[in-house]
Parts: structure tokens; sequence; C-alpha cells
């Protein structure tokens, strides 16, 4: 018995590493690659700025309609063959993007990268909940960490393998290290064997997050709890993912050089990743909706404060807060729908989540940011604003996430 509990945890163990491993390179071509590559698409293809930055539309609209379908077939056909999967997709985007002709072919590959992380992303943060149900917010945190902040660490490397090996011969090589690492941590992720009795870990959760049985999606869809995570996810997502496109153009605009304004930007991602294993962890201590909500207020506040920030520091500070915020939205929200409806749909109900941030964050986000932006000649503070009521509103709406009590 001991020995098959040894042998039980380092599977536990395994998956979490597997998982981590195939999630990085997902990762950092979803976050860090079309930034570091934009220029070269200029360049490459004669065109501007609105046009490569319509690659993050996409690769956005792939999340809404693919996490979905993916939480669904992991049910029927298992979560290594959704993993491995999504790894051949994602290197196959890399080959496509290398012999990339125009923009449109950009596109594919942004399409194409966005459907394979999914293909990854909800069977690893599935399968690491499985193995450790009283940890769900250590492990989804842990493996939603290096999604976030691959491009964090791969960024800079990107611009130099791209001075230095040229633009196709990048993008052959990331295919290749993404099959190496991915089919290797595809490999380590393997599902516990419930068939042979396996309950290593069963009961150590605390209040509501062992509950008597799943919902299914269509119990869920009738629950108040499910829209108020999805309005929540709305609202959030709006407000961090505009952070991305805003915080460069802010420090131009406080007459700050790019390499400085470019720190802001760095502050948002370092945050965005690290914060998301601090915020699992605490969300295991301090409850799911507690520790979303006080993030939430907390980045509400950093917007609200904003136009009052005109030099680096203080800009990259409430940055950083911000990109917490974010991270939080992304790594605690897993647990929390595991906690309210269950393991066993867990995958389908997740994405149908992740569809307000697929399809309507994107536009009221950035969209609707870059717009205020153009008719107020560049003023940042109407932005600012309307941001952190956002996360205000988000703030209220997550604390009404509870199990429910109907089922």
């Amino acid at each position: 018995m001991m020995d098959q509990h040894k042998r039980e945890r380092r599977r536990a163990l395994g998956a979490v590493i597997g998982c981590s491993a195939a999630i990085f390179w997902p990762g950092a071509l979803t976050f860090g690659f079309p930034g570091v590559m934009a220029p070269a698409w200029r360049e490459m293809f004669q065109v501007g700025s609105g046009a490569t930055g319509a690659a993050l539309f996409f690769m956005l609209a792939a999340v809404g309609i693919n996490m979905f379908l993916v939480g669904r077939w992991q049910e029927r056909y298992g979560i290594r063959r959704m993993i491995f999967l999504g790894i051949l997709l994602t290197a196959c985007g890399c080959i496509l993007a290398a012999y990339a002709e125009s923009i449109f072919m950009v596109y594919a590959w942004s399409f194409l990268n966005g459907t394979a992380s999914c293909f990854v992303y909800i069977p690893a943060l599935t399968l690491v909940q499985h193995w450790y149900p009283h940890r769900k917010g250590l492990v989804s945190g842990t493996v939603s960490m290096v999604f976030g902040l691959a491009a964090a660490i791969m960024s800079p490397v990107f611009g130099m393998m791209l001075q230095s090996l040229g633009y196709r011969s990048l993008c052959l090589v990331l295919a290749a290290l993404t099959l190496a690492s991915g089919f290797m941590g595809a490999y380590l992720a393997r599902e516990p064997d419930y068939t042979a009795g396996w309950q290593w870990g069963k009961g150590a959760g605390t209040g509501s997050e062992e509950r008597n049985r799943s919902l299914t999606v269509k119990e869920t869809l009738h629950t108040r709890s499910f829209w108020f995570l999805w309005m929540t996810w709305t609202l959030a997502g709006a407000a961090g993912i505009s952070m991305t496109v805003l915080s460069t153009g802010y420090g131009l605009s406080l007459g700050l050089p790019l390499e400085s304004s470019v720190l802001i930007l760095t502050a948002f991602n370092l945050t965005n990743g690290t914060g998301r294993l601090a915020s699992g962890y605490l969300s295991d201590q301090w409850g799911r909706a507690r520790v979303m909500s006080l993030a939430f207020l907390a980045a509400a506040l950093a917007y609200f404060l904003f136009p009052l920030a005109d030099d680096l520091p203080s800009s990259a500070i409430l940055a950083a807060v911000v990109g917490f915020a974010f991270g939080t939205l992304f790594s605690v929200s897993a647990p929390l729908v595991a906690d309210c409806f269950g393991l066993d749909h867990f995958g389908a109900i997740f994405g149908l989540t992740f569809a307000a941030y697929g399809f309507i964050a994107g536009p009221l986000g950035p969209a609707l940011a870059g717009h205020l932006l153009d008719l107020n000649g560049g003023d940042f503070v109407p932005v600012f604003l309307y941001l952190g009521a956002f996360s205000l509103l988000a703030a209220l709406s997550i604390r009404q996430v509870v199990p429910p009590q109907d089922y």
C-alpha cells in the first residue's frame, strides 16, 4: 500500500510538471510572439499597425469558439489525447507562420494558435485539479502561471533569435522545440486510475470544494452563479487585456522614450504571470471569490489613479496591480468553477465562461479603448475611468458566484 501511495504521488507531481511543460510554448506564442513579430510582419507584408494588431482578434475568436468544444471532447477522447493534439497543432501553426506570404496567413496562424492553446490549457487545468482536489487553486495557479509567464521569459529571446536566425528559421526552430517539450509533457500528463479505486487526496478539501455531485452543462446554465461568473469574465477580462495595448502608448504620452515605456508593459506581464501562483495559493486559504474580489478592487483603484501617474515608477506599479488582477482572473476562475459545478464537466463549463473573454472582452476592452482615444485626441483619462468601473463591477459580480444550493 505504501509503495502504491508513493507511485501515485510521483504520478501526481509528474502530471503537474508535464502540464506545465506542455503549456509553456503555447503561452509564449500566444502572449509574446505577436508583439515581437509585429514589426517584422509590417515590413514583410507592407501593412500598418492596425493590420498586425488584428491578429489578436483572430486569436481571441478561436479561444471563444473552441474552449467549450475542447471541454466536451476531452470527456469523450481523454485528456492526454487532447494535449498531444494541441501540441501538434501548435507546431503546425509555427510552420504555417514560417511560410506566410501575406498578412492573411498570419491571421490563419493566429486562429490556429488560439485553437491549439485550447487543446492544451483546458485539459491541463482539468487534470491537475483531479490529482490535487484539496489544492486546486495552487496547482491550477501553477499551470496558469507558466502559461502567462512564458511570454515574459521568451519575448526578449524571440527578439534575439529573430536577429540571429532570421524569421523563417526562428519559426521552424520554435516548431521543433514545441514538439520536443510538449510531447514530453503530454507523456507525463497521465490521468488517475479511477478504475483501480484511486482516491489519493480525496476528502482533503475544505468547505465547498467537495460537492455531492457535479452539475451538467444544462444544469449549470440554469444557475445565477454561472451568469455572474460570465459577467465577471466579460468585465475583468476587458479591463485586463486592455492594458496590453494601452501601457506602452501611455508611457509615450508622458514623454518617456520607447524603451522606458515598454517597461510599463513588462511590469504588467510579470505580475500577470507570477501573480497567478500567489492568487491560486491564497484562494485555497481565503476563498476563491474573496481573493478575486480584492484583486479586482485593487485593479479598479489602480485604473482610477492612473491619470495621476506622471512618471515611469508610478505607472509601472499601477500596471503591475492590473496585471495581478488579470492573472487572478485566469488562475482562480478554474478552481472556482470546479468548486461550484464539479469536475465531471469542468472543461465544457469553463470553456463557456471563456466565451465571454473570447467574444466580448476584446471589443469592450482594447477596441473601445482605441476608439475613445481617437475621439478624445489621445486623452487616456476617459479610458482609465471606464476600465476602472469595469473592474469595480467585476469585484461586485464575483461575490455572487457561490455553489448552487438547488442541486
